[in-house]
């Protein structure tokens, strides 16, 4: 184990730069709570592609794109895309229903144009 050196009066080195991971006097350590807070605060993007080549053809691509933010700094950016999963939001819209309320529209749609279709000609 070493022991520090006192301090000379003139500069035997470049100066110090204070780590982050220093917690002398005054220092304050961030603690998880605090972290995660400026990470939800600020939001943090990873992004990566995976892809598997053989001979130049390339037979595989997954590409990863992962967000961590607050709700409100998610919608700040535009995404509310859980706001309107029927599965996550009992306020969306269900798909069972608008598909059927579509079906029925249609199934009107196309017994008019064979009524319309069964007319003379003038």
């Amino acid at each position: 184990m070493t022991t520090p050196r006192p301090a000379t009066g003139g500069l035997t080195g470049p100066p110090r730069l204070p780590s982050p991971y220093d917690h002398g006097p005054g220092a304050q350590s961030a603690n998880l709570a605090d972290i995660l807070e400026r990470v939800l605060d600020k939001g943090v993007v990873i992004a990566g592609d995976i892809r598997i080549n053989l001979l130049d053809i390339e037979l595989l691509t997954i590409k990863l794109r992962l967000l961590v933010a607050s709700v409100d700094k998610a919608k700040e950016m535009g995404i509310d895309w859980w706001e309107h999963d029927p599965s996550l939001s009992s306020r969306a819209a269900r798909p069972e229903r608008s598909l059927a309320d579509e079906n029925e529209r249609l199934r009107a749609e196309i017994a008019a144009l064979k009524a319309a279709d069964r007319r003379p000609e003038p």
